[in-house]
């Protein structure tokens, strides 16, 4: 697969001339909506075997051949030059495919209810893509028992596919992430002995495997109880033959105070099968226009989590959307951002006529338009350099996968680039 960021001037048509194939093959593998409209700026996966180098000033073979895992030997030989002859800057050198890492993929799904036929489709869409398909959410209750997410048929289709159900446990309360709840589940143990033996029997009735705690905003003061709490759960969930699993705020330190002061990294990379970093939302409904997950804050809680938790038991948090801020932002303005899925950003670009800039620092792509009323908004999204620049961090870290937030938004590069990047790891 190759990524190109089409330039003022260039047609689909001619950008598939320049890669040898046909300008439909590239429109349907990005699933555009009017292959005659393009905009500056706009990433496109090229659906080719391999995948080419633009030679950049001071690049020789060698430093080439290291960035792609070959020998100057062979980089020479498949582009039918000499290993010590000159380079020149912008010259194309074709890269064959590369051995494949293996990982696994959890994606959210939060069926609504009731449970649409598109909802059911997209879930047999992603089946090839993905390891753990996970039900968001169920919602304890503080006596124990459980409220279930509508689900219809998903679980039977996903096992039937080949995929793992992960049971997602949270804390909503009322539409909202309650300390009060948590604290009540930590505290009561009639409550939780409960809670655990109706996680246990639903998970046998519904073919889940895992048991997947996404608690949020919970008290600082509660870290040790939400510790033991899931201490008590993998004792009880082990015995009946589920892993459990857990959702992480992002952080960067071990930080005990603070809105994710009761998340213990090192204790959950302990107690846990395997964790889930949340690693989005520096830009949100709420904020002023930025990444939602730009590269370098990622970075800095990867670099965190594995100096606490093994490698093979983190996955990586990707967010499938993006947000539209109008002006004036919050919180002077208290509208909150519009999301919208990376396919809808593009073309709402492609619509306003909007060229797509590129933040080298946050590997993030943005645009800015002013709607009819004369406003000015800013967009944030994904791409396909963005997603790119996070499958090359899960290599460069060996990490164990990638999660995703969630099904339903439309991001085609993400699902074309990952399979081209990784082998999924099957239940």
């Amino acid at each position: 697969m190759q990524i190109h960021v089409v330039q003022r001037g260039q047609s689909l048509y001619g950008i598939g001339q320049a890669y040898g194939i046909p300008y439909e093959e590239i429109a349907l593998a990005n699933e555009l909506v009017d292959p005659s409209r393009i905009t500056v700026g706009q990433a496109l996966v090229i659906p080719i075997t391999g995948n080419y180098h633009y030679v950049q000033p001071g690049q020789s073979l060698y430093i080439i051949s290291r960035m792609y895992g070959m020998s100057v030997a062979e980089l020479a030989a498949v582009n039918g030059i000499s290993p010590t002859g000159i380079l020149h800057v912008g010259q194309r050198l074709y890269i064959p495919p590369r051995p494949k890492k293996e990982i696994e993929v959890f994606l959210y799904v939060e069926p609504r209810n009731p449970v649409s036929e598109t909802m059911i489709n997209e879930v047999r869409a992603r089946l090839r893509n993905i390891t753990y398909l996970g039900m968001f959410s169920y919602e304890p209750q503080r006596d124990g028992t459980l409220k279930p997410p509508p689900q219809s048929t998903i679980t039977e289709i996903a096992t039937a596919g080949g995929v793992l159900n992960a049971m997602v446990v949270s804390n909503l309360e009322n539409f909202a992430f309650s300390a009060d709840l948590a604290h009540e589940l930590f505290t009561n143990q009639t409550a939780q002995n409960r809670l655990f033996e109706n996680i246990v029997q639903t998970a046998k009735r519904n073919n889940f495997s895992d048991i997947h705690f996404d608690f949020e905003f919970l008290r600082p003061a509660d870290r040790e109880l939400y510790n033991g709490f899931l201490r008590n759960a993998r004792s009880r969930f082990h015995s009946a033959g589920l892993t459990i699993s857990t959702a992480l705020a992002p952080k960067t330190s071990d930080a005990p105070t603070g809105i994710y002061g009761a998340i213990d990294y090192r204790a959950h990379g302990e107690i846990c099968d395997f964790v889930t970093l949340m690693t989005y939302e520096w830009g949100y409904s709420y904020s002023e226009p930025q990444a939602v997950s730009p590269i370098n804050q990622v970075r800095r809680v990867v670099e965190y989590a594995v100096s606490v938790i093994p490698r093979d038991k983190i996955f990586l948090g990707q967010n499938l959307y993006g947000y539209d801020w109008t002006y004036p932002y919050p919180p002077e303005s208290g509208v909150a951002a519009r999301a919208l899925s990376p396919q809808q950003a593009v073309n709402l670009a492609i619509q306003v006529n909007a060229a797509i800039q590129y933040d080298e620092v946050a590997q993030a792509p943005y645009f800015l338009y002013w709607d009819s009323d004369g406003v000015r908004h800013d967009v944030w999204f994904e791409d396909a350099r963005s997603i790119q620049a996070k499958f090359n961090l899960l290599k460069e870290f060996n990490l164990r996968g990638m999660m995703y937030w969630k099904l339903g938004l439309a991001f085609p590069q993400n699902w074309l680039l990952l399979m081209d990047n990784f082998t999924i790891r099957k239940g």
